[in-house]
């Protein structure tokens, strides 16, 4: 049975139908369009999923639609439509991208990293995206570009 949910994604609100077993990561890309937000493999392993609700960095493949509702949702498309937001240019500056498929999960977890901490250190970024997974092994572009990324932010 599909239930009216009021979701607030990105700053702007919308009803959607959400069947009772409907991840966040199908209501935001299937329902409603925003594919920024990957589906990798739908079990929470491999972070491409990741958005922030709430302030946290969560796994929307394993996040029911129904919990999100009355939470603040921010996805890739909420950062920046045309890439402009520090933390997108930074993966730009410093090659932290290959294919792409998995940066709007790093980004996003980097993200919910520096919105606590803004001067992180190496542990603290590993830690932060210990659950993202880069099949093509950018992985030290990424931490440099987290890293530059935390220098824009705090200028």
């Amino acid at each position: 049975m599909e239930k009216l949910s009021n979701l607030k994604i990105n700053g702007q609100s919308f009803i959607v139908k959400v069947k009772p077993y409907d991840s966040l990561n199908k209501v935001l890309r299937d329902y409603l369009g925003l594919t920024g937000t990957k589906r990798g493999c739908d079990y929470g392993g491999c972070g491409a999923c990741t958005v922030i609700v709430d302030g946290k960095a969560v796994y929307s493949c394993m996040y029911p639609a129904l919990k999100a509702e009355g939470k603040e949702i921010l996805t890739i498309e909420g950062l920046s439509s045309l890439g402009t937001h520090p933390l997108q240019r930074a993966f730009i500056e410093m090659h932290a991208l290959q294919c792409g498929y998995c940066t709007p999960g790093f980004i996003m977890a980097a993200y919910a990293l520096l919105k606590v901490n803004p001067s992180p250190t190496l542990n603290e970024i590993l830690e932060a995206i210990v659950g993202n997974l880069c099949r093509c092994g950018t992985y030290q572009n990424i931490i440099n570009a987290i890293k530059h990324a935390s220098k824009l932010l705090t200028r």
